[in-house]
């Protein structure tokens, strides 16, 4: 099976979908649980696993608990393939996942995740209707607190919510109820 040439509305609705997805990683990171409710549809449903599975709500109420557990996250999207049929689409979204734990005894933990996809457009707008995550690979390993000061020049570190540099030299991505 060859890949066939997409139309110039495909093309469209696959920009719309990576940008939900990518949206998916800075609220998670910046704590910006407005943005990130904002992303499901009121319908949706997210499959974590054994740790949660309910609607768009109770999940946002979960990532919220879940994510107080770290100092830091970093969610970085690599590859992502999509199939779209008129308002609704499918995606498998690869991952690869950051978490810094806190205290004396930091630990870090990356893994490689996939995300499948139900998405759904209403109203010009791309949302998802269900999220599904299947885990691929996990390391954890301590923090080496050294690193942090040896690597990128001393450039700031990043950090959830408001205090992250983004907020102060990205004016235009907006805070989405975070004040």
């Amino acid at each position: 099976m060859g890949i066939r040439e997409a139309d110039l509305l495909e093309i469209i609705a696959r920009d719309a979908l990576a940008r939900l997805v990518t949206a998916y990683s800075r609220a998670a990171d910046r704590r910006d649980f407005a943005l990130l409710r904002s992303l499901y549809d009121d319908e949706a449903e997210d499959i974590h696993g054994r740790m949660f599975q309910g609607g768009a709500d109770d999940y946002i109420a979960f990532v919220q608990r879940a994510l107080s557990s770290y100092e830091n996250t970093v969610h970085y999207v690599t590859n992502m393939a999509f199939e779209i049929d008129g308002d609704h689409a499918e995606g498998e979204v690869h991952k690869i996942n950051y978490h810094r734990t806190h205290g004396p005894d930091r630990q870090e933990i990356i893994t490689g995740s996939r995300s499948l996809d139900l998405y759904r457009r209403r109203d010009g707008e791309w949302r998802f209707m269900r999220r599904a995550i299947t885990l691929d690979w996990a390391v954890k390993r301590p923090v080496n607190p050294e690193a942090y000061d040896d690597f990128a020049a001393g450039s700031p570190h990043g950090k959830p919510g408001l205090e992250d540099l983004s907020y102060q030299l990205l004016t235009r991505f907006g805070r989405f109820g975070m004040d």
